[in-house]
């Protein structure tokens, strides 16, 4: 069997790519990360998803980027924006999916897996400098000059099955595969029961793709 190391966050991105690598024919082995970001019911939801799916292994990863600050998810301080700018906006946090796809990497080396899968999406998102094709390109060619595995041949991909899809799209291709979308947490200032502001740009993108995909929104508001 194939092995793929699955970024799952909790969301909607994350758990329609773990959905798409199972169908794929991968072994999937999620991972998240505590990061130090406002909430970590997504935390529980990932682990809670992973299982619902049968995924092989699930970790969970301690970082606390709250020690660099920087971003509205990072540091209470700055609030996370109830309208959206243009631009790249607070909520970005700075080299998030580096350092992620850095530690998916070391484990995917452990497990001998081909395949990081991760949810990144360049067309219905906030602006993010790490979810457009470039970054994962470029850090795909890192991965196969820095590792034993890339040295002796065995190279190892990035894929980012969500990067030209809408976000009706990505919905919509959820649904087919049988994703539970109620089970997903995509707000970035959910309460401790999960629920969503739907205030901020990821409840505002979420929201509005279930619209246009003619699909009825189970996200809990607030």
């Amino acid at each position: 069997m194939k092995r793929a190391v699955v970024l799952l966050s909790g969301g909607l991105d994350s758990v329609t790519a773990l959905a798409i690598a199972q169908e794929q024919g991968f072994e999937c082995y999620t991972l998240s990360f505590n990061y130090g970001q406002r909430h970590d019911a997504e935390l529980v939801a990932a682990a809670k998803l992973s299982q619902q799916v049968g995924a092989i292994e699930h970790k969970v990863i301690n970082i606390d980027l709250r020690a660099i600050g920087g971003s509205a998810l990072t540091d209470n301080n700055i609030d996370v924006p109830e309208e959206h700018h243009e631009g790249i906006p607070v909520t970005y946090v700075p080299a998030r999916n580096t350092v992620f796809l850095s530690i998916a990497l070391g484990w995917a080396e452990v497990l001998s897996a081909q395949s990081i899968v991760i949810g990144v999406n360049a067309v219905d998102y906030s602006g993010y400098p790490d979810c457009r094709p470039e970054f994962i390109s470029a850090f795909e060619q890192l991965a196969n000059v820095a590792t034993k595995a890339g040295v002796e041949g065995q190279k190892l991909t990035i894929q980012s099955p969500l990067m030209k899809m809408s976000k009706a799209d990505i919905i919509q291709e959820g649904i087919r595969l049988g994703v539970d979308y109620s089970q997903t947490i995509s707000c970035y200032q959910a309460d401790s029961e999960g629920k969503a502001c739907g205030k901020c740009d990821s409840c505002h993108f979420r929201r509005e793709g279930f619209q246009q995909a003619g699909i009825s929104d189970p996200t809990r508001y607030q």
